[in-house]
């Protein structure tokens, strides 16, 4: 797809008459991200998403960010059933009861990933490589189905290998543009280790 105004080409799925999915796009999908705040929202949104197109989650991102307090872990862990029912009435958010208790318990994991490896993001340095991966075309990878199954394992639910290979090119982890798309030769020069 080309963008008329700057005269750019845009991988496929950029809706080009969505303003937050071209941002989206355009500065921030594919690129490295190390902080573990927006690990945990990626995360959660990812989770959102399964069943749904990205493009409903990110329109809803800010009612999202609302509604989980910023996406602050500890917050989120000390939501309960009241706040759990406040959410199902939140108009701005999926309220799908599955997806807003498995986001709640899937922080509970997150959490003790953290504490045991002392980071997410050095977690996920075990099983991901410090070199961008060029893929345009996979759905799943061996990366995201290790690393889903033993996410499941340790307990988190809605993370199953497309839900991961997605979050991984989100973050830097696969370079996923088209090769047409003015991001894709940037964005390989983007180590994750950057």
């Amino acid at each position: 797809m080309t963008d008329r105004k700057k005269n750019v080409n845009r991988c496929f799925w950029a809706n080009p008459r969505n303003p937050l999915y071209i941002k989206y796009h355009d500065e921030e999908w594919g690129r490295p991200v190390h902080d573990d705040r927006q690990l945990l929202e990626l995360l959660i949104l990812e989770s959102f998403q399964a069943g749904l197109s990205w493009e409903c989650v990110l329109n809803k991102r800010e009612a999202f960010r609302e509604a989980f307090d910023g996406f602050d872990r500890d917050s989120i862990l000390s939501f309960d059933e009241k706040k759990i029912d406040e959410l199902m009435a939140c108009s701005g958010i999926i309220r799908n009861r599955a997806k807003i208790k498995s986001a709640i318990s899937n922080t509970v994991v997150f959490k003790t990933i953290q504490e045991e490896f002392g980071s997410f993001d050095s977690y996920l340095s075990g099983f991901c490589p410090k070199e961008t991966i060029m893929d345009h075309t996979s759905t799943t990878s061996a990366i995201s189905d290790t690393l889903s199954a033993d996410l499941r394992k340790r307990g988190m639910k809605f993370v199953g290998s497309t839900t991961i290979h997605a979050f991984l090119q989100s973050i830097g982890v696969f370079n996923s543009h088209q090769p047409d798309c003015f991001l894709y030769h940037k964005n390989s020069d983007h180590d994750r280790a950057d």
